[in-house]
């Protein structure tokens, strides 16, 4: 592969189900980092694994770069930083790089420095929106689906 590619996860409401833990904005609002911690995944992470093992042998990077909770203290920052990287072992997330970042920053702005062309999968709207340094993918549809036909055009 002659240009260098990457891919770009955000975590939650993309591979984790933060939003699907009953109570987890009153539990960020009380810094308790227990949605980062018990989120399910919204995929088989052991197939999303395999896919995504398969981009990097064809020339893929693999980086993580999520938001922080809105707002939050050092401390919390801390706790959730920690919460998110035990989730990505757990689930076997194959990831080359890794950005936890205050709520809000822009995302581009993490991974500019690697160039090449870069795909955004994350399910925020905005986020895709401002996102000039390749395509986006909509987290809010099946990003397994996306991640096949990638495969599938450099196989």
């Amino acid at each position: 592969m002659a240009e260098n590619r990457t891919l770009v996860f955000d975590m939650d409401g993309t591979i984790a189900d933060l939003y699907g833990v009953d109570g987890w904005l009153n539990d960020l609002r009380n810094e308790n980092a227990r949605p980062y911690e018990i989120a399910e995944p919204f995929y088989d992470m052991v197939y999303m694994a395999e896919i995504l093992n398969m981009l990097k042998v064809v020339g893929y990077r693999i980086v993580v770069t999520t938001w922080l909770a809105k707002g939050s203290t050092k401390a919390y920052d801390n706790m959730v930083r920690k919460a998110k990287i035990e989730w990505l072992k757990k689930y076997n997330f194959p990831y080359d790089e890794i950005h936890l970042v205050k709520y809000g920053t822009t995302k581009a702005n993490c991974t500019r420095h690697i160039g090449g062309y870069q795909v955004l999968i994350d399910d925020n709207e905005k986020v895709r929106k401002g996102w000039k340094l390749g395509k986006t993918i909509n987290a809010n549809y099946n990003i397994l689906t996306e991640l096949e036909k990638m495969l599938d055009n450099v196989a």
